[in-house]
């Protein structure tokens, strides 16, 4: 993309993240790379040496990914996994030994919390404190590593990253942030301090709700090399088609989120005099009791809102009645999805609570459908 440190515009940078320089009669983007093993006379020096260590469709994408991530910046490195959980376990797991704590949002995405019981097996403590009020910063003595999560799934709820990262570093900790509502367009973790930016690309990075990916990226050539060894080790590898996919959908990145942005700005907007809408969050509005955070650290707030309707039956009603919303458990698709987040449990959630994902539908469809659908599930 010429020179990588040049002052080009989010949409600019997502179109050409992670491309190769233009070739005569050569596609933009290369077409994925499958293979198992190379050609690999005498010594095995690479670069590429084994299906499962190196790919080049995955470095193009890691490529991508490290451009948005830490832009015009040259030593941050990605490495990219086969889900958004197997980049978690990646750094959960490759950072911590037994007899030392990890610090966990106790309001994080569940199954991050469902590692809890597979560390401990380990010998590993775990401690867990809520993400509003910076809560973990009373939390942080003789911990290893913290986890953040900001905005938080479901519950969106907001923390100070570049305060609880200095905090934790005084106290001798790494930091990882999950930025995965966030995404890197909204947030840049490795710019407030953090030492690792994981995010499931499964949601709006590759934005089609076609695919599994996760990654993980970090400024610390050692931190990274450890990260890149567990996914050598276990095998939690991407597939070159996944990957692929996944750099192609990157080039409408900037326009996707912009638009499930507005959208969700819009649909939170309409649904404040809903009488029968509860704990309505959205860290855009500025109502929101993480507004102002949210916009000292945030560059776009997402596209998920959150709401409570009066109990699970009411829940179940405004659901089926949504025409264009698909009940889904994943966010950041293009289509719009709805789910009532407790039929899974280990959320601390209403009966009644719906997480939302905006897609890309006009942005008067898709206030229209909800408000039909609220006054369907009132009658």
């Amino acid at each position: 993309m010429g020179d990588p440190a040049a002052p080009v515009g989010d949409s600019t940078r997502s179109v050409h993240a992670g491309r190769p320089a233009a070739r005569a009669y050569e596609p933009s983007l290369p077409g994925p790379v499958f293979v198992s093993h190379y050609h690999l006379p005498g010594e095995p020096t690479g670069p590429y040496v084994y299906g499962r260590d190196d790919n080049p469709t995955w470095e193009r994408l890691e490529a991508a990914v490290s451009e948005l991530e830490a832009p015009g910046e040259q030593d941050v490195t990605t490495a990219v996994f086969a889900s958004g959980m197997a980049a978690v376990a990646a750094v959960l797991l490759s950072q911590v030994r037994a007899g030392q704590t990890v610090l966990l949002p106790s309001d994080s995405y569940q199954t991050t919390r469902a590692l809890r019981e597979r560390l401990e097996s380990y010998g590993v403590r775990v401690r867990l404190a809520p993400t509003a009020g910076d809560a973990q910063l009373a939390a942080l003595e003789g911990v290893a590593l913290v986890w953040l999560e900001t905005p938080s799934n479901p519950g969106l709820d907001v923390c100070d990253i570049r305060r609880l990262a200095d905090a934790a570093h005084t106290a001798g900790a790494l930091v990882a942030v999950d930025n995965t509502l966030a995404t890197p367009l909204g947030q840049r973790p490795l710019a407030l301090g953090a030492d690792f930016s994981v995010a499931s690309g499964t949601k709006a990075l590759s934005g089609h709700g076609d695919l599994l990916l996760g990654y993980v990226a970090t400024r610390d050539p050692d931190l990274a090399a450890s990260v890149r060894y567990w996914r050598k080790t276990v095998g939690a590898i991407p597939g070159p088609m996944e990957a692929w996919l996944a750099h192609r959908s990157i080039a409408t990145f900037a326009l996707r989120v912009d638009r499930q942005c507005a959208n969700a700005l819009a649909l939170a907007t309409a649904l404040q005099d809903r009488p029968e809408v509860t704990g309505l969050r959205y860290p855009g509005l500025p109502t929101d009791p993480s507004h102002a955070l949210a916009a000292r650290q945030m560059r776009r707030f997402g596209g998920v809102v959150s709401f409570t309707l009066p109990d699970r039956a009411h829940a179940e009603r405004f659901l089926a009645a949504l025409r264009m919303t698909s009940e889904a458990t994943s966010f950041g698709s293009i289509q719009s999805t709805a789910e009532r987040r407790a039929r899974w449990g280990g959320d601390a959630v209403p009966a009644g609570f719906i997480r939302f994902s905006v897609g890309i539908e006009d942005a008067e469809d898709i206030v229209a459908d909800v408000l039909r659908a609220l006054d369907e599930a009132a009658k």
